[in-house]
């Protein structure tokens, strides 16, 4: 008979983890600016479906906007938090903010490694969820095109942290960071 208790442990301890992170995030927020974004590139016409083709839901063509460089971050917490906000600006339409849907449809757990400039060195998947396997390689590409996160040279090593990536049923995510 399996345990259950340790799951429901685990998970009354990081609901209250993420209660106490999501106050120390509000607290940093307030205090912190965000330079402008970039205005977004023109998205290209949607070309019509061919004659006979059944009728499907218009594919969304996300919007990838430039970032301007990112800010320099005193402690890995404040790096986590400041990555979380750039995957979120650089993808605006593919990225959702909010209460996290329930159920949701993948939650991929992403340990993204950095080189001391701050690109992306190595991604590992920690977590692959059950259903919606592609959630995984868009988590990847995600963080790659919001790269990099700044100068890590200073913060202790290893240069690395973990996301967790929430998803949606339209495939929007949000990183469990800014729910902290």
């Amino acid at each position: 008979m399996p345990c259950t208790e340790t799951k429901s442990a685990r998970r009354r301890c990081s609901l209250r983890l993420a209660g106490i992170g999501l106050v120390v995030a509000l607290a940093l927020a307030g205090c912190a600016t965000r330079p402008p974004l970039a205005p977004p590139p023109a998205a290209p016409a949607a070309t019509p479906a061919a004659p006979g083709a059944p009728a499907t839901p218009a594919a969304r063509t996300p919007r990838y906007v430039e970032l301007p460089p990112p800010p320099v971050s005193r402690s890995w917490d404040e790096l986590q938090l400041n990555a979380a906000r750039r995957l979120v600006a650089a993808h605006p339409d593919t990225t959702y903010m909010g209460k996290p849907p329930e159920p949701l449809l993948g939650i991929p757990v992403l340990e993204i490694e950095l080189d001391a400039d701050g690109s992306v060195r190595r991604i590992l998947v920690r977590r692959e969820p059950r259903e919606a396997k592609e959630t995984i390689q868009m988590a990847i590409d995600a963080v790659r095109r919001a790269a990099p996160y700044g100068d890590v040279s200073r913060l202790p090593r290893p240069w690395r942290f973990v996301e967790v990536f929430l998803f949606d049923d339209e495939h929007r995510f949000k990183p469990a960071t800014l729910d902290r």
